[in-house]
């Protein structure tokens, strides 16, 4: 009973179940139905709303389009216009170009036409003027002619002599401006140019050249004079052979004469004689040991004063053969002046001018300490000594501006640089100051006699004198013959030949004295 109730219950749950089941179906199929419905609507009325939406975008778009072709068209008409407006501008400029040519062209054609009329008259006119130039050569030709037969000079001579007095006119006039010109400078630039030279000289001192051709040996007794003589003189001619210095051995006192022109030998020769007398021993093999060993002594003391010298004045680099050659210039002399110490004299006074005048001072000093070196090697004794000395400065590397001092401080090159003139100067000053130099005395009269007969030799001389030790000539001319600007022209000519045909030290000054008298007598 209870199990047949259960099942019926159970029975109408499941048809309660399943009656439930379609309910819910068709429920659902309903509400599928409506909500596809729904969204059917959604989407019709989402499209109608993207098709009014792309109507209202498509007449913008056309909108923008036409406002934009509208402007474009605007810019391209005012584009077209401005175009337009300039071809006119410039049609316009071609124009006027055009009508201003044309007005060109109708001046020039009146001026040819204008031209051609002053052509034919100048045609016409030359005609005439050549007409009467010819009666015009007729009549001059008459007139020299009388000319001629009057003054008895033909008109070639006449017009040589004319020409001739014009040029003597003419150079005495030159020379008058010449002597201004040359005073006017004087007056400006001497001034700096004296101060810079006379302060170098006081800033440097100097010793007066006391080289010569001899050196004398002093002994104790005139007993030694026998034993350098020898036996049979084998002594004295064995020391002559080995130094090539000449021994004179005569009656004065306690000496010894050393005669040669090479201070080398007769320094060798004086020191091997001190040792030759000091030792005892003199013969002739004894005699040429010392020599040799005087020798070689002699050149490492060479090189010991030229080391020395280069460093005294301060001169770094030098080569080895240079410092050597340095050395021998202590044995070396120039007119009587030792050769070292006159190139440590110009090279101070070089470095010295140099600082004043702002250049550089430690060249200078070397171009001025080798200026002479050329002087020292015996070899190439063709060449002149500056271009011997520029020659070795280039072998051994020295500075070109330095060469080119060395080369040119007598003029034998051009010169390249300022220290090169600082060179020649420093040289001059040191070559010409009073006690500097001294000649044998048959060149030094020859050479004063020589200058009194070069200014002699000219027309209107009456005397010459050589004064001041040869550095200055005196000419009295004869007043009758020379006026005073014919005197200006002779000192000019005689300077000007001393310096081409003479060799003298320093400077020679030439002066030129034209004396007028007048002269009454009271009665």
């Amino acid at each position: 009973m209870d199990i047949i109730d259960i099942s019926g219950i159970i029975g109408g749950i499941l048809a309660s179940l399943a009656l439930g089941i379609v309910i819910g179906r068709y429920l659902l199929r309903n509400l599928l139905k409506q909500q596809e419905v729904a969204a059917q609507n959604k989407a019709k009325k989402i499209l109608r709303e993207a098709e009014s939406n792309a109507e209202m975008l498509k007449k913008d778009r056309l909108l923008e389009a036409k406002e934009k072709f509208l402007q474009m068209k605007t810019e391209h008409e005012q584009q077209v216009s401005a175009r337009n407006n300039e071809v006119n501008q410039r049609e316009n400029g071609i124009k006027q170009k055009e009508q201003s040519l044309n007005s060109k062209i109708e001046n020039m054609t009146r001026k040819e036409q204008e031209l051609d009329n002053v052509k034919s008259n100048l045609e016409k006119q030359t005609s005439l003027a050549v007409k009467k130039q010819e009666e015009v050569d007729v009549l001059k030709n008459q007139h020299v002619q009388q000319l001629e037969t009057i003054a008895g000079l033909s008109a070639e001579e006449a017009k040589n002599q004319l020409v001739e007095n014009m040029k003597t006119e003419a150079r005495a006039q030159a020379m008058m401006q010449v002597k201004d010109i040359v005073d006017e400078a004087k007056l400006t630039a001497s001034k700096e140019a004296k101060k810079v030279v006379i302060q170098t000289i006081q800033r440097t001192a100097a010793e007066a050249a006391i080289e010569n051709s001899v050196s004398i040996f002093h002994i104790d007794s005139d007993e030694i004079k026998g034993r350098v003589i020898g036996r049979e003189g084998r002594n004295i001619r064995a020391l002559e052979a080995a130094t090539g210095i000449e021994i004179i051995v005569d009656d004065t006192p306690e000496a010894i004469i050393l005669s040669g022109f090479d201070p080398v030998r007769r320094e060798i020769a004086r020191l091997a004689l001190h040792r030759l007398v000091t030792d005892g021993r003199i013969h002739p093999a004894r005699i040429e040991e010392v020599v040799a060993k005087t020798k070689k002594q002699i050149e490492d003391e060479i090189v010991e004063i030229g080391e020395r010298t280069v460093i005294d004045l301060g001169i770094h680099g030098l080569h080895p053969e240079l410092i050597r050659m340095v050395g021998r210039m202590r044995y070396r002399s120039s007119y009587g002046q030792n050769l070292l110490h006159h190139s440590r004299e110009v090279a101070n006074f070089c470095a010295t001018m140099a600082a004043e005048l702002g250049l550089n001072a430690k060249m200078a000093k070397r171009a001025g300490l080798l200026h002479d070196i050329g002087k020292v090697p015996d070899d190439n004794p063709e060449l002149p000594h500056a271009i011997l000395g520029m020659q070795l400065a280039e072998k051994y590397k020295e500075h070109p501006e330095v060469c080119n001092a060395i080369g040119a401080h007598h003029d034998e090159i051009e010169m390249t640089s300022m220290i090169s003139p600082i060179i020649q100067a420093c040289d001059s000053i040191s070559g010409a100051r009073p006690g500097a130099r001294r000649e044998v005395v048959e060149s030094y009269i020859k050479r004063l006699k020589e200058l009194e007969e070069l200014a002699m030799s000219y027309p209107g001389v009456e005397k010459t004198f050589a004064i001041q030790a040869g550095r200055e000539l005196r000419v009295i001319v004869e007043s009758e013959r020379i006026t005073d600007a014919q005197a200006e022209l002779l000192a000019a000519d005689i300077s000007n030949r001393i310096q081409t045909e003479m060799t003298y030290p320093g400077q020679i000054k030439v002066t030129v004295i034209r004396e007028t008298r007048s002269v009454a007598f009271a009665k």
